[in-house]
């Protein structure tokens, strides 16, 4: 349940300081890689219990990284006529690099754990041998789909190329529940009612997006057959009459 909480304050927050994200997104960046800081610091050194507390559920749980990318996921299968969609999709890629910074501590911190585990020479867990497999591959992506998210990248790039590379958006946000899942699996099977809740909600949220996906490839489907066919009569003279009869 915390993980709504942060998802529906972060949407909150996103959509009413859109345009000073928007405008200046230096600053914003600079916000993210604090917070990393300050919970790396908190990590090693210790910080009081309050702000470790929040840092915990926001940066150690990436809690907030993952609220992040689900809003920006979200905005990509959304009805275009949704006013809160279309007024966050120009600070998408904003969020989408956001997301990246405040992740990095998290994998860096856990990455580090599970090589110990896994390299120590002990016998390691099946779960945690998987867990470690899907969060570098997790991790691999997110330095892929990160460093895209630029827009002097993006620049570099020929606009099929980047549009590829974008589609590696949905294998993470995949592998990202699946990491969760295997995560969370061995408390919520011993009957874990905290690790119950967080993998039912993780389930509401991935399962209705990848619901809302297959539709929107639908829906996208269908508006490019219809112009095909609207372009095709209109070589004979007939797109207008065509047209009508689409919007009706």
């Amino acid at each position: 349940m915390t993980f709504a909480i942060v998802l529906g304050v972060s949407l909150l927050i996103c959509w009413l300081f859109r345009n000073f994200i928007k405008d200046n997104p230096i600053v914003c960046y600079g916000i993210a890689i604090a917070l990393d800081t300050l919970y790396l610091y908190g990590y090693f050194f210790g910080l009081p219990r309050g702000m470790w507390l929040v840092l915990s559920i926001l940066i150690q749980k990436c809690m907030l990284a993952l609220a992040l990318f689900t809003i920006v996921m979200y905005i990509g299968v959304l009805p275009r006529k949704v006013k809160s969609s279309t007024s966050l999709l120009a600070i998408r890629s904003n969020m989408s690099i956001m997301a990246c910074y405040l992740a990095l501590a998290h994998m860096g911190v856990y990455l580090g754990t599970y090589v110990t585990s896994v390299f120590s020479g002990a016998a390691v867990k099946s779960n945690v041998l998987a867990s470690f497999i899907v969060a570098l591959a997790v991790f691999v992506l997110l330095l892929v789909l990160g460093v895209t998210s630029f827009r002097f990248v993006k620049h570099r790039m020929s606009g099929a190329a980047w549009k590829n590379v974008q589609k590696l958006a949905y294998p993470f946000f995949s592998l990202t529940f699946v990491h969760l899942a295997i995560v969370l699996a061995p408390a919520a099977a011993h009957g874990g009612a905290a690790a119950q809740t967080t993998i039912g909600v993780y389930s509401v949220v991935f399962g209705v997006y990848a619901v809302l996906r297959v539709y929107r490839v639908w829906v996208d489907g269908r508006e490019a057959k219809g112009r095909d066919v609207v372009g095709a009569a209109g070589e004979h003279g007939m797109g207008d009459e065509l047209a009508s009869a689409i919007e009706q």
